[in-house]
């Protein structure tokens, strides 16, 4: 899903989505719209904050994130065997 058909799926998802990431909803809408590229570093924070809804994919399909998604998959399990390292979790409850 893009980010704006997440966004209108219920009011006030921006300005709650615009909290959860610390910046201003006027941010969230720009990016919603085209009229701002979402910055690589936030797409990860955006899909945990979507519960997996707007993927990294979605939101900036030049980067290549099946390559950072297997490097960081590996990198866990070299610090620690951890079951969960796919596992996408929102970070607040949005609207």
């Amino acid at each position: 899903m893009n980010l704006t058909d997440y966004l209108k799926q219920e009011r006030g998802r921006g300005a709650a989505l615009a909290r959860v990431l610390s910046v201003t909803p006027v941010t969230v809408s720009q990016w919603s719209s085209g009229d701002r590229q979402v910055p690589a570093e936030r797409c990860p924070a955006i899909e945990r904050a979507t519960g997996g809804q707007v993927r990294c994919e979605e939101l900036r399909p030049d980067v290549d994130w099946k390559y950072l998604r297997a490097s960081a998959v590996e990198s866990n399990s070299m610090v620690e065997a951890d079951p969960d390292a796919g596992r996408i979790e929102p970070l607040a409850e949005l609207p």
